[in-house]
């Protein structure tokens, strides 16, 4: 065997990063898709708390790396914002509140009890999770981009946050509503 008909099987390294794509891509295929098909009532509760069973460093090393148009992206994306919702209910419900008059519409798709203090924040966010089981997916993602709308409205009122801070979260929030759109026309994949 040659020096170089060798060379690839040498190399000693991580992971064979196509290899971790496809296995997201697929993981986050059977979580959206077959929760759907399932007729376990713990099917919801199971996928709410999987950031919290399985960590979420670890739905990271999966997810995070997927673009945001792909199932396995918009899964990173709203258990990001769940577990960012559990770490600072405080803080999160502050920014809401002062981005609920500015982000009317947004206010309403995302569905928050009124008054929106920590608790009302946390059942909102668990309740849009759920919905990877028990609704369309679209509709999950609608929710979840409208309550990012709101409260990167609300940071940018406010005098604390940075212009980034305030453009991280309305990133996402468009980034998930993109990806509901395309979840209309089948074609989040």
């Amino acid at each position: 065997m040659s020096r170089s008909s060798g060379f690839f099987a040498e190399m000693i390294g991580g992971d064979d990063p196509a290899l971790i794509s496809e296995a997201a891509d697929r993981a986050a295929h059977l979580l959206v898709r077959g929760a759907r098909e399932s007729d376990d009532a713990e099917v919801a509760e199971r996928l709410l708390h999987l950031a919290d069973t399985e960590g979420i460093e670890a739905i990271a090393e999966v997810w995070s790396g997927s673009p945001a148009d792909s199932l396995a992206g918009c899964l990173w994306r709203l258990y990001l914002l769940r577990s960012w919702v559990y770490a600072d209910p405080v803080t999160v419900s502050r920014e809401y509140e002062a981005g609920r008059a500015r982000a009317q519409v947004a206010r309403v798709v995302a569905g928050v009890a009124d008054p929106p203090g920590p608790d009302e924040l946390k059942a909102m966010i668990d309740e849009v999770l759920r919905g990877i089981a028990g609704s369309e997916f679209a509709d999950v993602l609608f929710r979840a981009a409208a309550f990012a709308r709101v409260v990167a409205t609300g940071r940018a009122g406010m005098s604390e946050p940075t212009e980034a801070e305030v453009q991280r979260m309305l990133v996402l929030a468009e980034q998930l509503e993109a990806a509901g759109h395309a979840e209309l026309q089948h074609l989040l994949g």
